[in-house]
């Protein structure tokens, strides 16, 4: 099943391609802000297989996350990458 899962917004990275760190609930990760460059740190975005697709606000990013936890689809963010 494809997930988009919502995060908070806590650094960016300018460069060739627009990145920043997300915050998943306590997991960080980087991600692509390309497809989202009004986007500032402290917004919450929909993050899809480390592309950030859009902009939410803070309410819908916590009624997700919360939901997300309760049926542990969070697990999967805190497993370690595949080498």
């Amino acid at each position: 099943m494809c997930l988009g899962v919502p995060g908070r917004i806590i650094s960016l990275c300018e460069g060739q391609l627009r990145t920043g760190k997300v915050d998943f609930g306590g997991v960080s990760k980087d991600v692509c802000l390309a497809f989202v460059p009004e986007a500032e740190v402290g917004d919450h975005v929909i993050v899809h297989v480390g592309f950030a697709i859009s902009r939410i606000d803070e309410e819908q990013a916590r009624t997700t996350l919360e939901y997300l936890d309760r049926i542990g689809e969070l697990a999967e963010l805190q497993r370690p990458a595949a080498p």
